[in-house]
């Protein structure tokens, strides 16, 4: 009778053990989207070249560097893999992901429903809002300062309909010239063929220079996303686990820091 029992519970403690390792390799199952990640031993990423503290490439250095390089190079550590960059651009970005060029794309990409609709967009990793850099010699000091002059926007970018809402919202009239980047921008500000640089406030931030101010007036709160193709959600699932960690572990605050980063309230 003893010697029943006792063979009773070693084969229990059998099962449990059994049971016990098999949900812990259940657990630490690689998904097979990013197992292919793994495999292939490279993270593609796209990310922007012209975008002080967030996406720039130094030519002095012969590297990227900034907030979103800094994230980009943490997943690919997490999965194990080596980190390739890309140069894209809000023309580019997309046509990008659809041919398989890039694996995921962290460059300002803010998370709106209509992108969202083509794209898999992780959890939001940064809070902005829109605003505008002028030059301090034209005495601006907020947005209805602006009215009826010429806005600079960059091509593509979801800023121009935001502040076409924000006007007729206030009663305001814009004039815009559309560029192909941010140095371009910058560069017709200076020279005074705009008189004002619309864009996110924290990527304005890098354009900053002795003759320009960043207004304090702010609108329409941004969200930024990783995305990736559409059927790609187990990449995202993924991502966003780590992003979940990595704000619980201060990991992202300590980005923010070092690029002196201070992400805007959430609506």
């Amino acid at each position: 009778m003893k010697k029943k029992s006792l063979l009773s519970m070693l084969a229990l403690a059998t099962v449990v053990v059994t049971l016990s390792v098999a949900s812990a390799a259940k657990a630490d199952t690689i998904p097979a989207q990013v197992q292919k990640i793994k495999d292939a031993g490279v993270l593609k990423v796209g990310v922007k070249q012209d975008v002080p503290n967030f996406g720039y490439y130094s030519a002095q250095s012969g590297t990227y560097e900034g907030m979103e390089i800094d994230i980009a190079r943490k997943i690919a550590k997490a999965m194990k893999v080596k980190v390739d960059f890309t140069a894209v651009t809000p023309q580019t970005r997309e046509a990008m992901m659809d041919n398989g060029q890039l694996d995921i794309v962290i460059a300002t990409y803010s998370i709106t429903p209509e992108r969202q609709a083509s794209y898999s967009f992780t959890d939001p990793y940064y809070v902005d809002e829109l605003g505008f850099l002028v030059n301090k010699a034209k005495g601006y000091s907020s947005i209805k300062d602006l009215n009826d002059k010429t806005i600079g926007v960059s091509q593509g970018a979801t800023a121009k309909a935001a502040l076409e809402e924000y006007a007729s919202a206030h009663n305001l009239t814009f004039h815009y010239s559309q560029l192909g980047s941010y140095p371009e921008l910058a560069i017709s500000l200076y020279a005074n063929r705009i008189d004002g640089f619309l864009g996110d406030k924290s990527i304005l931030s890098g354009y900053r220079s002795s003759k320009t101010i960043l207004l304090s007036d702010g609108f329409n709160t941004q969200t930024y996303g990783i995305a990736t193709k559409k059927t790609n959600t187990q990449v995202t699932s993924y991502i966003n686990k780590l992003l979940a960690k990595w704000k619980t572990d201060g990991s992202l605050n300590k980005i923010y820091a070092k690029y002196d980063l201070t992400p805007a309230e959430s609506n």
